[in-house]
C-alpha cells in the first residue's frame, strides 16, 4: 500500500465497506462526519466516509512514526498529545450479548469502535433527519462524532467484542451515555449543570430546545430497533465466521 501513487491511493474503493446487507451503509450513506475504517488481513486500511471510500495512504493520511518508512495514523490525540497536552481518552474492550443492543445514546465525546465480529451501528442523521444502519464485519472500526444518537448491535447468535475509544469521559461519568429519558430529564429541569445554557453548547449545558431533539432522535433509533431488532447476518457472514474460525484454530496450532 504505501509503495503506490497517489492516483492509485486515492482511486481505490472497497466492496466490502460498499456491498452491506440490504443495500444500507455505503459510503453515500454515511451521517456527514461518520467514519468507516477497514482493516485488511494485509495490513492497509480503507477509510469510507460521506463522499466515498480510498485507501489511507502517506501523502494525506499518514504521519511518520518514529523511522522513515513507518507510518502512523491517529485516532485519539494526535502528534502533539503529551502530559502538557493530553487527550482524556478512555480505551477499553466489551462484551455485547448475542443479538441484543445497547440502549440508543450519545456520549459527551466523540467515540470510536472497532468490532471483532457481526455487529450494526445505528445512527442518527439529523441533516436527513433519518435513522442510518451500518453494518459491520470483524475489523471494521467506525467513528461517531461527539453528540450523535446512536446504538450498537451484535447482529450474530454468538458473544460479539469490540474495543471502544472515547475523548473525555469514563463510564461513570454523567455525560458518557446519556440516554432519551435523561435527555427529556434535563429538558423538563433547568439546563443541567448551569443556569444559562446557549444554544450549541457542550453537553452538560444544552439548552433545553437541544435535549428536546436529542430525546426524540434517540426515541427514533428505539423505534427502528423494535421494528428490525439487532439485525441478522447473511448467509455469505456466517460461511466466513465458520472460516474464521478454521483460520484461527489453525494459528492457534502453530
Amino acid at each position: 500500500m504505501f509503495g503506490s501513487t497517489r492516483e492509485e491511493v486515492s482511486g481505490t474503493a472497497d466492496p466490502a465497506i460498499s456491498d452491506t446487507p440490504d443495500g444500507r451503509g455505503g459510503p453515500g450513506e454515511l451521517p456527514r462526519g461518520v467514519r468507516l475504517y477497514r482493516l485488511r488481513a494485509d495490513g492497509s486500511v480503507v477509510l469510507a466516509d460521506r463522499d466515498g471510500a480510498r485507501d489511507l495512504g502517506p501523502e494525506r493520511d499518514l504521519l511518520r512514526f518514529i523511522d522513515d518508512g513507518q507510518f502512523a495514523h491517529y485516532l485519539v490525540g494526535d502528534a502533539a498529545t503529551s502530559p502538557e497536552r493530553p487527550s482524556n481518552a478512555t480505551v477499553k474492550l466489551g462484551i455485547v450479548g448475542p443479538r441484543s443492543a445497547f440502549t440508543p445514546h450519545a456520549h459527551g465525546g466523540e467515540h470510536f469502535v472497532l468490532s471483532l465480529g457481526y455487529a450494526a451501528c445505528g445512527l442518527y442523521d439529523s441533516e436527513r433527519g433519518k435513522v442510518t444502519e451500518v453494518p459491520l464485519a470483524p475489523g471494521g472500526l467506525i467513528r461517531i462524532p461527539e453528540m450523535m444518537p446512536h446504538s450498537f448491535a451484535n447482529r450474530d447468535t454468538t458473544p460479539l467484542t469490540i474495543l471502544a475509544a472515547n475523548t473525555g469521559y469514563g463510564i461513570d461519568h454523567e455525560d458518557y451515555a446519556i440516554t432519551a429519558p435523561e435527555a427529556e430529564r434535563r429538558a423538563a429541569g433547568p439546563p443541567h449543570g448551569a443556569t444559562t445554557a446557549p444554544p450549541g453548547a457542550r453537553t452538560g449545558t444544552l439548552a433545553r430546545a437541544g435535549y428536546l431533539e436529542l430525546a426524540a432522535a434517540l426515541r427514533d433509533i428505539e423505534r427502528v430497533q423494535e421494528v428490525r431488532g439487532p439485525g441478522v447476518t447473511t448467509v455469505r457472514e456466517r460461511l466466513a465466521a465458520r472460516l474464521r474460525r478454521v483460520a484461527q484454530g489453525l494459528e492457534d496450532r502453530r
